[in-house]
């Protein structure tokens, strides 16, 4: 193993950039700092990569972080979140028309495809539809990618700039001895059979849902040291920078610009459909917003574990919009091509 690996040049400059985000008082350091290190040395050209294999691990981890967190509690809370549910899969439906919009007419993208770069979420299951499909592949990854990078980035600031409407961090903090660790030997098996049994976002969804049955009879709580959780941080957050490898600067920068401007519209939308669950659910602005926003549904679920905004619901909620958009938007697809020809 020499530093030339891809895997090991993208894990030391994303401890390099965690670190220099942490001396900075950055918050969520640990996982910003190797994303935005990571995206500037993709987009330079340098050979970084994180394998989907050795990605997989830390998803699994993240998934029992997550269940840790269901405790026989929660039932009492659940009968609150129908509601909720109801105002997302609106906002849903909302942002994504109000995004095509933008695509369609100002940014003159072809009628499926801004479609596809509309959806908010749903990433690796928008371009295996994208693949072999004719459509614009490398603009749809772009806004996708750029849409889950600008809502990674901004949201922890703005929760750090509302500040008072964040809770305090029981993971960061560690005041929690670490607990269940022995639940981590049971990703060898968890991971193969939730991909046997075609889960959706199978590496994160198989672990979380085995952990959440143990949480739920108060069986086990994985918790993690706070080093541990800085790995994870470290490890996702190079992941997503990573995926930028082999896009140019000119063509990242047209496309870009576009997926900002789509990113805002889809932002203003589900603020709107956040501030409502906040009126209808006893949750604040911030976890209203988490709940909602257009990012991968494991870097809003580490978002909330490492925030402390309230997990369950945060995942809750991407789970139920990553399962809707995967049944949906296929079938949508399907017509809207029929209907053209």
């Amino acid at each position: 193993m020499t530093p030339r690996m891809p895997i090991v040049k993208s894990l030391l400059i994303g401890a390099s950039g965690g670190l220099a985000f942490h001396l900075a008082g950055m918050p969520l350091a640990w996982m910003l700092g190797p994303l935005v290190a990571n995206l500037v040395a993709a987009i330079s050209g340098v050979q970084i990569a994180i394998p989907e294999r050795f990605r997989s691990g830390f998803l699994g981890t993240l998934g029992l972080l997550l269940g840790g967190q269901v405790t026989p509690a929660l039932s009492d809370r659940i009968i609150e979140w129908p509601l909720s549910s109801v105002l997302l899969l609106s906002g849903m439906l909302v942002s994504t028309l109000a995004t095509w919009l933008w695509y369609r007419h100002a940014c003159h993208m072809e009628r499926i495809s801004a479609w596809l770069a509309s959806t908010p979420g749903a990433m690796n299951a928008i371009m295996a539809l994208v693949s072999g499909s004719g459509v614009e592949a490398s603009r749809i990854a772009i806004a996708q990618g750029v849409r889950v990078v600008l809502v990674v980035l901004l949201l922890p600031a703005l929760f750090w700039v509302l500040n008072g409407d964040v809770e305090d961090s029981r993971i960061l903090e560690a005041p929690l001895p670490p607990s269940s660790l022995w639940l981590l030997l049971t990703l060898p098996l968890i991971i193969p059979l939730s991909r046997y049994l075609r889960l959706p976002s199978a590496d994160l969804l198989g672990p979380l849902l085995v952990a959440s049955t143990l949480g739920l009879a108060d069986i086990a709580h994985l918790v993690l040291p706070e080093w541990g959780l800085d790995i994870l941080l470290i490890v996702l957050g190079s992941s997503i920078g990573a995926r930028f490898v082999g896009v140019h600067w000119r063509q990242l920068a047209t496309y870009a610009t576009q997926a900002c401007m789509a990113t805002a519209i889809t932002l203003a939308v589900l603020a709107l459909f956040a501030w409502l669950i906040h009126q209808s659910v006893d949750v604040s602005f911030s976890v209203a917003l988490l709940s909602v926003a257009p990012g991968g549904i494991g870097e809003m679920a580490i978002i909330a574990v490492a925030l402390g905004m309230d997990p369950i619901f945060v995942t809750f909620h991407h789970l139920l919009r990553l399962v809707t958009l995967m049944i949906i938007t296929p079938l949508w697809i399907q017509w809207v091509s029929n209907r053209a020809q």
